[in-house]
This record gives C-alpha cells, sequence and structure tokens, in this order.
C-alpha cells in the first residue's frame, strides 16, 4: 500500500482529499503546515507528498527546499497545489516537483499526477 502525505491548511480540502484517496487503497497521513510535515516523513517515509503552497509556519515551497536538501528524502516525489502560484515560482520551483496541480483540481487531474509518481500501480 502507497502512503501518501497531504500537507495542506485547508482542513475540508485535506479531509475531502484524504477520504477520496483512502477509499482508493492509499494510506493517508496529513500535516497542516511544512514544519508538521517534516516530522511526519521521519516519522513514516510517505512515497508521495501533495504539498500545498501557502501555509503558516513553514510554506510548501520552505519544505520542498528542505525536504530535497535531504539527501535521504530528496527522491520523495511531491505535487505543489496552489490556487494562486505565481509563474515566477513555478518555473523556480518545476525541477524540484513531480507534478503541479492548480486549485481547485478535478479527481483525473489528481489522479494523472499521482500516476506520474507511481506509474501505472497508481490504478
Amino acid at each position: 500500500m502507497q502512503t501518501i502525505l497531504i500537507v495542506d491548511d485547508e482542513f475540508g480540502l485535506a479531509e475531502t482529499l484524504s477520504d477520496v484517496l483512502v477509499t482508493m487503497g492509499y494510506d493517508v497521513t496529513t500535516a497542516v503546515n511544512g514544519r508538521l510535515a517534516l516530522g511526519a516523513v521521519v516519522e513514516k517515509r510517505p512515497d508521495a507528498v501533495l504539498l500545498d503552497m501557502m501555509m503558516p509556519v513553514m510554506t510548501g515551497p520552505e519544505m520542498l527546499a528542505v525536504l530535497k536538501a535531504d539527501e535521504t528524502y530528496r527522491d520523495i516525489p511531491v505535487i505543489l497545489m496552489s490556487a494562486a502560484a505565481p509563474e515566477t515560482m513555478l518555473v523556480e520551483l518545476r525541477p524540484m516537483i513531480a507534478d503541479f496541480l492548480q486549485k481547485p483540481f478535478t479527481l483525473e487531474r489528481l489522479m494523472a499526477a499521482l500516476h506520474k509518481c507511481f506509474g501505472s500501480s497508481a490504478d
């Protein structure tokens, strides 16, 4: 069973994504900011991370930088999510992420992003 870490301070979205992904057979962990998410990564290494850009305490880009700087965790695929991502920031972050989801996104778009991370095993 593949584990997905959802990092988003929007409780409703994180809960909905978690419910959908659990129903599809994934093991899901959630965190409300990047700092808590880094602890969750150490506690139970995820197979992929769904990471919101704008959060309190530690933003998505800040968490992404810490994750990718650590040799132990840099290979974990990260799918970045945002309702309003500046294009210049996306260009800068693109080499570090597996995919980008513009909020709101469809279930089909989410599954396509997970397919990029997991290949055909995301079915």
